[in-house]
C-alpha cells in the first residue's frame, strides 16, 4: 500500500512506508486520544488540506492503522490493535522531540489532543503511584483539560471539573516539565497562574510531569 517505497526490506523503512507520509504521525497522535470523526480530525490538525487528511486517512486503513466506524449516524475513524501498538512510539518521539523544541513561534497553536499527549509522554507513573491521588485542571492556551492522577493511572479529558489545582498557562509550561523553571519560579514569573485550590498542589504536578530538555 505504500505511497512512497524506499527500495530496502528492513522493518524500519517498512514503518516509514507505512506512516511516514507527511501528517500522518499527527493523525495517529490525535486518534491515540480517541475516536474523532473528519472534522473533528480537521479541525486538530488546522493547517491539513482537505484532500491530505482524505488521502492520509485512505492509506491508514489500507494499512490495517485505522478502521472507519459508523457510530450514530456518523463516520468516525479510530486506531484498529495495530494502530494502538504505535502508541509506545509516538510517546518516545514526543520524549526525543521534546528536547528541541525551545520557544513557540507565533503561529504555533496548542491543541487539547497535542496536549494530551504531551502530558502521556511527561507522565512517570512510578512517581505518581507514591503520591495521594490529585485532580487538576489546566487552561493551557485554548485547551481546558481535566488531569486526574490516581496512584500510577492517569486520565485526561477536555473540559472544566472539580480539582484540587487549578492553572492556567501557555506554552511556557514546557519550563515547568523541563525542570528549568521552579513551580514557586512559574507562578512569580506569570507562567502559571493559579486560578483555584492549593498552589502547593503545583510541585506535586512537576513531580508527576517531568520530561529532561
Amino acid at each position: 500500500m505504500a505511497a512512497r517505497e524506499y527500495g530496502q526490506y528492513c522493518g524500519v523503512t517498512r514503518a516509514l512506508e507505512l506512516v511516514g507520509e507527511r501528517w500522518a504521525v499527527l493523525i495517529i497522535r490525535d486518534l491515540l486520544v480517541g475516536p474523532r470523526r473528519y472534522g473533528e480530525l480537521a479541525s486538530g490538525l488546522p493547517r491539513i488540506p482537505s484532500n491530505i487528511l482524505a488521502a492520509r486517512l485512505k492509506e491508514l486503513q489500507a494499512a490495517g492503522v485505522i478502521r472507519r466506524v459508523p457510530r450514530s449516524r456518523v463516520i468516525i475513524y479510530e486506531l484498529t490493535a495495530y494502530g494502538r501498538e504505535l502508541e509506545p512510539v509516538v510517546l518516545a518521539l514526543g520524549a526525543w522531540g521534546f528536547k528541541a523544541m525551545g520557544d513557540p513561534r507565533e503561529e504555533q497553536i496548542i491543541t487539547p489532543d497535542s496536549m494530551t499527549m504531551g502530558l502521556r509522554t511527561a507522565f512517570r507513573p512510578r512517581v505518581a503511584a507514591t503520591l495521594p491521588a490529585t485532580a487538576y485542571a489546566a487552561r493551557l492556551g485554548a485547551a481546558e483539560l481535566l488531569i486526574r492522577v490516581d496512584g500510577p493511572t492517569l486520565s485526561v479529558a477536555r473540559g472544566d471539573g472539580p480539582a484540587d489545582l487549578a492553572f492556567a498557562a501557555g506554552p511556557g509550561i514546557r519550563r515547568l516539565i523541563s525542570g528549568e523553571l521552579s513551580p514557586d519560579r512559574a507562578i512569580a514569573t506569570g507562567v502559571i497562574e493559579v486560578l483555584r485550590g492549593r498552589g502547593d498542589l503545583l510541585d506535586r504536578f512537576a513531580n508527576t510531569f517531568h520530561l529532561a530538555a
